[in-house]
């Protein structure tokens, strides 16, 4: 018996817990389309997770569009397919590696900073502050960051996408001999609109993911600088967690057959 109440201990809690975010979900979209906007909250946020995480999502691209050329390479010589490197390097980028990996590096940046900033206003009382001022802290912590994360992230994707194949390009090009002008013929020939377009819905999944968990996180955070410290570490996880599985569901709703 005390196996099964552990058992049922582990399940209600985890059912308590599926119920806190999809209510704290539901409670922060009723706020994206209803008055007033704070647009300046919702530009500075857009501007954080966007243009302060360009060199980290693509240093992340660039080098793995590289070390992906060379493996490609390696591994199609031994079947004298060598020609495909540009194939797999493009449609490995645009519909994997760049949504996943630039997914993984904005939650680690930008969640964790989300969790921090929000779990130290909820220990140090100022969202309660924000209360007594009317002021909505939905409306003015947690919409303007899923807003921001939603559109932004794919931006980055893109750029990730884009500098993941140049990657690709120059070591190929430079380092394994293939012919320039080929190998960009090569990449255009192979890429379709839905390889691109299915690693920018992932990227507007895994940038709503991102931001929830932050804000969630941070939100619900207690117990002083160890409540924020575990809230900044469990956005993290859950995040990264939340984004591996939502690509297998959305990879699945894109390309089954």
């Amino acid at each position: 018996m005390d196996v099964l109440a552990a058992l049922g201990r582990v399940v209600l809690g985890f059912a308590a817990a599926t119920g806190r975010l999809g209510l704290f979900t539901g409670h922060a979209l009723s706020h994206v389309f209803r008055p007033p906007y704070f647009l300046g909250q919702v530009a500075q946020q857009m501007v954080s997770i966007g243009y302060f995480s360009l060199p980290v999502v693509g240093l992340t691209a660039l080098f793995t569009g590289m070390a992906l050329a060379l493996q490609i390479f390696e591994g199609s010589s031994r079947f004298n397919a060598e020609g495909t490197v540009a194939f797999v390097v493009a449609i490995g980028m645009t519909r994997e590696l760049a949504p996943v990996l630039g997914g993984l590096m904005v939650a680690g940046r930008v969640g964790a900073a989300m969790a921090a900033e929000i779990g130290t206003m909820r220990v140090t009382d100022q969202i309660d502050a924000l209360m007594t001022l009317s002021t909505n802290p939905f409306k003015y912590l947690i919409t303007p960051r899923l807003v921001a994360g939603v559109t932004m992230v794919p931006f980055l994707v893109a750029v990730g996408d884009a500098i993941g194949i140049f990657g690709g390009y120059t070591i190929s090009v430079q380092l394994l001999d293939f012919n320039s002008s080929t190998y960009i013929r090569n990449t255009f020939d192979i890429l379709e609109n839905i390889d691109i377009i299915a690693g920018l819905v992932k990227a507007a999944v895994f940038g709503f993911i991102v931001t929830l968990m932050g804000c969630y996180h941070g939100y619900h955070s207690q117990g002083g600088a160890q409540g924020v410290g575990a809230a900044t570490t469990n956005a993290v996880v859950s995040a990264s967690i939340l984004i591996l599985t939502s690509n297998l569901v959305v990879t699945q709703l894109f390309f089954s057959r």
